[in-house]
Order: structure tokens, then C-alpha cells, then sequence
């Protein structure tokens, strides 16, 4: 995808979807202010292509409401490997939200039964998001020896679970280790300590997001993490690709939010996850 003509990319660049569809490259910001242009996305719900005609919600939900964009004609092979991946990644997400359930209920008399995977079965607002990260220049490598960026800051997921492959490392048209150990997916636990996410080429690792942790009255706790890039001279010239499944409730699902969570919201307020959403993205692509 990131390999294709800049012509072929503007094609698949969806603006009034908040660019949550279709190719996006420098328009989400950072804490600092600055575009993110360290790595590319690719966005596209693997289970509906088209989640509602309704043009109400289509203008008020766009992130969630507009249809999937595909390059069927430059790369038709993304399509139904994007869908395959995605949906496998949902059915195993599920079984988890079962257990996550089981949990809950366990603990809390009044949490309805099953709750996770009732939301999560019946929504269409799964999102899918192919991730890109450029290969690092010279000058790259040496801000990133000072502390000054990172290809991905520390932030909450705002759906419910966030599923995630590990990455791979290409240089050119060929695969290569991680250049750096160091680099790679790290997470900060609920009692601050910091951790290297490992996991294995084939497994798939699960995150907890901020809507598991409001509709568990805050049994789970949503996982802060960030991704540490790649450092020194083995890493010039090295991209990281990998692809990330957020199962997130459908755009009407309310959410009973704790104080702080949202911009606009009180104490114990009750929202749904499209208004949520919004919210969210305001921080991220303005408001």
C-alpha cells in the first residue's frame, strides 16, 4: 500500500471520514502539535462494507458510517486478505470477550450476562487499520537517540478490545529481524511499570480499551501503550508493518463515563460510543 504511486494513494484518501477510511498519512496530530508523518494507515471495516445507508447517521458518525474504500484495481489481492485476517481476528476476540464476561458478572450482580459479546457481535463499527511505519533516515535515527520522537506516543484505545499482529521488519522487498530489541510495542500496567509486549509471529495479542473499562465499572482497565522505534544504524532503511483489529461496540451503545474521560462530560454521564468516538477524534484530526 505505502509502495504505491502518490496518485493511486490520493484515490483512497476519505477526509470526511475523519481519514478513518481509506489511506491516511500525516493528517492524525501528536501531543506536540505536529502531523504524524512517521507512519502510514490504511483503514477499512473487514466484516460490512457498507455499515448503514442512512444519511443522518452517515454525517454524524462518519468514522463508523461510511463505506470501505478498496484499491481493487492496483492492489486486489489487499481485499480479501484485509477481510480474512480481520474476521479471524474477531472470532478469536470473541471468545475472549467471553471470558472477560464470565468475569464481570462474577463480581458484579447487576453487569448483564454476556454483555461484552453481545456488543461486539452485533456491531458494524469494527475497524480494521493496516500500520506503516517509514523506514527511519540518518536524521531519523539520531533525534530518536535523543529522546525528541518515537513512532507512536503513549495512548488509550477507545473501543472495547484491540486486536494486534506482530510486526514485521522489511528493508526493501525483503523481510528482516527487529534491528533494534529495544524497539517495538511497549505497555504500562495499573501500577506504572513499563513493559516490552512479546509475543510470537503467530499469535495474536489482545489490548484492553477505555469502552471495556466503563462497561466493567473499571474491572478491566484500558491499556496504555506505545510503540518505541527503531534506533541506531541497523535501523536506516528498516520499515515496520503490522495490522491492528479494533472491536469497538456499535455507534449507539451507551456508555456511563467516569469524570475526566471526555471533554464535554460530567460526573457518571451517560454518552453512546459514536458521540465518544467523536470526542476522541477531535484530539487527534481537530475538531
Amino acid at each position: 500500500m505505502a509502495a504505491l504511486s502518490e496518485e493511486s494513494k490520493m484515490s483512497l484518501v476519505d477526509p470526511a471520514s475523519r481519514f478513518s477510511f481509506g489511506w491516511s498519512h500525516g493528517n492524525e496530530m501528536l501531543r506536540s502539535g505536529q502531523p504524524d508523518v512517521y507512519k502510514g494507515s490504511f483503514y477499512a471495516n473487514p466484516i460490512v462494507d457498507v455499515p448503514t445507508t442512512d444519511e443522518a447517521l452517515i454525517e454524524r458518525y462518519p468514522s463508523y458510517c461510511r463505506q470501505n474504500i478498496w484499491p481493487r484495481e492496483d492492489l486486489p489481492e489487499l481485499e480479501p486478505a484485509f477481510k480474512e485476517l480481520g474476521r479471524l481476528m474477531l472470532d478469536v476476540g470473541l471468545l475472549l470477550a467471553h471470558h472477560c464476561s464470565k468475569f464481570v458478572s462474577a463480581r458484579k450482580p447487576d453487569y448483564e450476562e454476556g454483555k461484552l459479546v453481545r456488543m461486539l457481535k452485533s456491531s458494524k463499527c469494527h475497524k480494521g487499520r493496516l500500520l506503516h511505519y517509514f523506514p527511519a533516515s540518518n536524521r531519523d535515527t539520531e533525534e530518536w537517540e535523543k529522546g525528541l520522537a518515537s513512532w507512536c506516543g503513549w495512548h488509550f484505545d477507545h473501543g472495547s478490545l484491540t486486536g494486534l499482529t506482530r510486526a514485521t521488519y522489511m528493508k526493501g522487498k525483503d523481510q528482516v529481524p527487529n534491528p533494534d530489541p529495544q524497539s517495538g510495542l511497549y505497555i504500562r500496567d495499573r501500577l506504572g511499570t513499563i513493559t516490552k509486549a512479546v509475543f510470537a509471529e503467530d499469535d495474536i495479542a489482545y489490548q484492553m480499551g477505555e469502552a471495556t473499562e466503563f462497561h466493567s465499572g473499571g474491572l478491566f482497565r484500558a491499556t496504555l501503550h506505545c510503540v518505541q522505534a527503531a534506533r541506531g544504524e541497523a535501523a536506516v532503511g528498516v520499515d515496520r508493518n503490522t495490522f491492528a483489529l479494533f472491536m469497538q461496540p456499535q455507534w449507539d451503545e451507551p456508555l456511563i463515563l467516569p469524570e475526566g474521560h471526555c471533554d464535554r462530560t460530567e460526573s457518571h454521564e451517560v454518552v453512546n460510543f459514536g458521540d465518544f468516538t467523536n470526542d476522541r477524534l477531535n484530539k487527534y484530526y481537530g475538531s
